[in-house]
């Protein structure tokens, strides 16, 4: 059974930036992708990135160009680089290990504020 921890959340001015950081403790190992997803008070949990065992990345349309997803697989962690961040950006960010075969791993969340 692995943890997630994240870090890296705040609160930052319009246009600023934020680097998310999660690192799973315990075996991660057989997992098809890390992510982040986000949800904002009264929405829905949304994914905003995702990075396969492969590599390969997949973003929210409305982050793309801004956002940059990116793993240390020595370590187990994934991290999410946030540049240009809009007040529209603001939510608890989740970390997630997808498995095909077994249940995700959730992270606790930080929140990510943006003011206008």
């Amino acid at each position: 059974q692995a943890q997630l921890v994240e870090s890296g959340g705040g609160l930052v001015q319009a246009g600023g930036s934020l680097r998310l950081s999660c690192s799973a403790s315990g075996s991660i190992f057989g997992y098809n992708s890390m992510g982040w997803y986000r949800q904002a008070p009264g929405h829905q949990r949304e994914l905003v990135a995702a990075i396969t065992r492969g590599g390969s990345t997949n973003y929210a349309d409305s982050v793309k160009g801004r956002f940059t997803i990116s793993r240390d697989n020595a370590k187990d962690t994934v991290y999410l680089q946030m540049n240009s961040l809009k007040p529209e950006d603001t939510a608890v960010y989740y970390c997630n290990v997808h498995y095909s075969y077994k249940t995700d791993y959730w992270g606790q969340g930080t929140q990510v504020t943006v003011s206008s």
